[in-house]
């Protein structure tokens, strides 16, 4: 399997650019949303699901009544790469759909 190829910083800002209320912390997108605690463990389960079923898995972070995803790419070097913003561009989705408030 090929190496995914990191992305250039101009590509990093024009993709975070185009996923509102993602960070960047360094070489990892960020984002936390708020529900229930127990829709936050519904949501975390939605979304590892969907990263399973596109191969590419966040880091997943569960506190009372907030979720946080962090996305890297540990197969480039734990660079963002494509992937990361895909897989973001999901993760919004499926928060939207459970009625998940960004933070």
């Amino acid at each position: 399997m090929a190496v995914p190829e990191p992305l250039t910083d101009a590509e990093i800002a024009d993709r975070l650019a185009a996923l509102p209320g993602w960070t960047r912390d360094g070489d990892v997108i960020t984002r936390t949303f708020s529900h229930t605690y127990h829709e936050t463990l519904h949501l975390a389960m939605y979304v590892g699901a969907k990263a399973r079923e596109v191969g590419h898995h966040p880091d997943i972070h569960i506190t009372w009544q907030r979720v946080r995803f962090d996305i890297t790419t540990h197969d480039a070097g734990d660079r963002l790469t494509r992937a990361d913003f895909d897989l973001a561009e999901h993760i919004d989705n499926i928060a939207h759909g459970h009625g998940a408030a960004p933070i």
